[in-house]
């Protein structure tokens, strides 16, 4: 029996920020309560990120009342702080479809709505394209300014102190609000440090403080430069904002961003303002409002459905491993023996299971923060100096720091060992967070290695091969959520570079062979059980490296079987491409040999239930019968027909 929804008066009137701004400013604290308890019902009853979105109730209620959106365009970095934004503009009917199949991104998607003007999953992002937005206004001489939020971590990366760098040119049309939520960087916040912010953010001190600048510049610009270091440092003394200033902002905070009779005026004066670019520093508590996300804001930054009364969450069934806890369970028993191992995450510990590692290993763990460039060189340096790095990042993230794997890492031939999570379909997370592009990016790069483990007892292998290759860099992935239940092996096993394995029949002949990298490997039973029951022949061969290929299993099946089918859960450029490359350099197919490849086509997915986005992806065991019997197929005979010559 399902609870009733939250009583939430005030905000039944609203359902568009225009509506909002209707609202007299002794109403909004009502408001934002309101917003905070149907924003915990909702996450209670889909699951998602709660933490951070709680953090900004109260700032989210802000910047809609004062700023005069979608015009002004607000861009949330990153993008799992947007619940009561979406709430707020138009999307509280569809709040309780989130991250489901068919229901609202868990992050701002510039397709759902014209209040989510930019895209944003990945972090770090928005004060450039915020820059972005801004200088085009700018140069069209268009209205508008842009918001950007960022925080929960995010300025933790270079991107958004390049984008700093720049954002001059933007003048009073870029506003950055930093949501200070966990980096402790804020000097304590109260009555003294926001009327402090409400003096130098108004428009009688921004008009004084220009004028005086005026008068200097006519003096010398010496003295000019003289008056604005000492009036920007004594500024930064009080305030704590020296560093924004030097990277060419305006600097007003820290204040309580909780408190709307703090934030309202400071961001009115903030619109009001022709000084630019400004930057305004919140403080903000993550989960705030809502004492167990409070108490462990790392347990509820990402949750599964809870009990909205108790924070009790929902219970997965007791069963296999998590991919990740392997992993991290792995490396810190071989670290035991091995004082050279050492594991770098980019501020995903428990999400890639380097928490395992640290809590045994501290002193030889390490998290970059949202920094994977950083983490990738920081790994290449390591390797260089003879650790053995593994670098433990979201295979969606560890395109960020590409270039790094390339030219810090394949060129120099440095053995990083790169521990690639959330490989292949994702779920819930959608298309952002899926690791579909890995193996090719990774495989089409000289002195790479690249496994892919079919279940958690082959990452346990993988992950010890991994610690004991020297020769360059190694790579291994592995899919989210549980293992498939298999029989954990007491010893890791040491692989053979470049070698697959058989599990099913054998190479000396068949009709069918099904050459599998990584978790599809399931599937490729079901369907060879079903071939077989249609009296189809049929050889399964965990391929385990889709670089180097195991060629000589490659040939050997190639010779006794009529039909080769890879699978993968990665994008176009991968096993198959490199299969059928090396058959057309050797001749395979001039034989009358039939190849087929089966991978993630090439779109992006939506979010939904993974066995859906599988089904979507047609990389289930039907979808693999169907490609092995359309093969088998003569262009004037059907199915039925050539399975029956085949029998024979």
């Amino acid at each position: 029996m399902t609870s009733p929804r939250p009583d939430t008066p005030l905000l039944d009137t609203v359902d568009t920020p225009e509506e909002l701004r209707k609202l007299k400013p002794e109403q909004l604290r009502q408001l934002a309560d309101e917003l905070r308890t149907e924003m915990i019902d909702a996450v209670g009853s889909t699951g998602g990120h709660l933490g951070s979105g709680l953090g900004v109730v109260e700032l989210t209620t802000a910047i809609h009342y004062v700023f005069n959106t979608p015009e002004d365009r607000l861009i949330w970095d990153v993008g799992h702080q947007a619940y009561p934004h979406k709430i707020l503009t138009g999307r509280r009917d569809r709040i309780r479809t989130l991250r489901q199949g068919g229901g609202l991104s868990g992050f701002t998607k510039r397709s759902e709505s014209e209040y989510d003007p930019f895209g944003a999953a990945h972090s770090s992002t928005s004060i450039s394209a915020g820059l972005g937005f801004a200088v085009a206004n700018k140069l069209n001489d268009k209205p508008g300014k842009a918001i950007a939020v960022i925080g929960d971590g995010a300025m933790s990366a270079g991107m958004a102190y390049e984008a700093m760098n720049n954002a001059e040119q933007a003048g009073n049309r870029l506003v950055v609000i930093l949501n200070d939520n966990d980096m402790s960087i804020a000097p304590p916040v109260g009555g003294l440090s926001a009327y402090l912010a409400r003096m130098v953010s108004s428009s009688e001190y921004l008009g004084l403080r220009s004028l005086a600048s005026k008068v200097a510049g006519k003096i010398s610009r010496r003295i000019h430069d003289a008056v604005g270091k000492a009036e920007e440092y004594t500024r930064g003394m009080v305030t704590g904002g020296t560093l924004f200033e030097e990277l060419g902002f305006y600097y007003v905070g820290p204040i309580d961003g909780h408190n709307l009779d703090h934030l309202i005026p400071v961001l009115e004066n903030v619109r009001d303002s022709e000084q630019g670019p400004i930057l305004v520093h919140v403080v903000t508590v993550k989960g705030k409002g809502y004492d167990p996300a409070e108490n462990s804001a790392d347990k509820y930054h990402g949750v599964p459905k809870f009990d909205v009364v108790t924070g009790e969450k929902a219970k997965s069934k007791p069963g296999a491993p998590a991919y990740q806890n392997v992993f991290g369970e792995t490396l810190a028993k071989l670290a035991d023996k091995d004082d050279r191992i050492c594991a770098i995450t980019a501020a995903m510990p428990s999400g890639t299971g380097v928490d395992k590692f640290a809590a045994a290993h501290p002193d030889r763990s390490f998290d970059v923060g949202i920094a994977e460039q950083h983490g990738v060189t920081f790994a290449a340096g390591l390797a260089a100096q003879g650790m053995r790095p593994f670098a433990a990042i979201y295979s969606t993230f560890l395109q960020r720091a590409y270039d790094q794997v390339v030219h810090d890492v394949a060129i120099q031939n440095l053995p990083v060992r790169f521990a690639i999570d959330r490989a292949g379909l994702v779920g819930a997370d959608g298309a952002t967070h899926a690791g579909s592009f890995d193996v090719t990016y990774l495989a089409s790069l000289p002195n790479f290695v690249v496994m892919a483990a079919a279940d958690e007892a082959e990452l346990v292998h993988m992950t010890y091969t991994a610690a004991e290759y020297d020769d360059g860099p190694i790579a291994f992935r592995y899919p989210r959520g549980n293992g498939v239940g298999v029989e954990m092996p007491e010893t890791p096993q040491k692989l053979a570079i470049g070698e697959g394995r058989i599990v099913k029949g054998d190479e000396k002949g068949g009709k069918v062979a099904i050459l599998s990298l990584g978790a599809r490997l399931g599937e490729a039973r079901k369907a060879a059980d079903e071939l077989e029951a249609k009296g189809l022949s049929t050889t399964i061969a965990d391929m385990r490296f889709a670089k180097p290929l195991d060629e000589d299993l490659i040939r050997k099946l190639a010779a006794t079987h009529d039909v080769l089918v890879t699978v993968e859960e990665a994008s176009i450029g991968g096993l198959g491409a490199h299969v059928l490359t090396m058959a057309s350099d050797e001749g395979l197919l001039d034989g009358g040999l039939k190849i087929r490849t089966m991978r993630l086509p090439d779109l992006f997915l939506d979010h939904d239930d993974p066995a859906k986005q599988y089904d979507e992806a047609k990389l289930n065991a039907p979808h693999i019968v169907d490609t092995v019997l359309g093969a088998l197929r003569h262009n004037s005979a059907n199915v039925d027909e050539r399975v029956e010559e085949a029998r024979a």
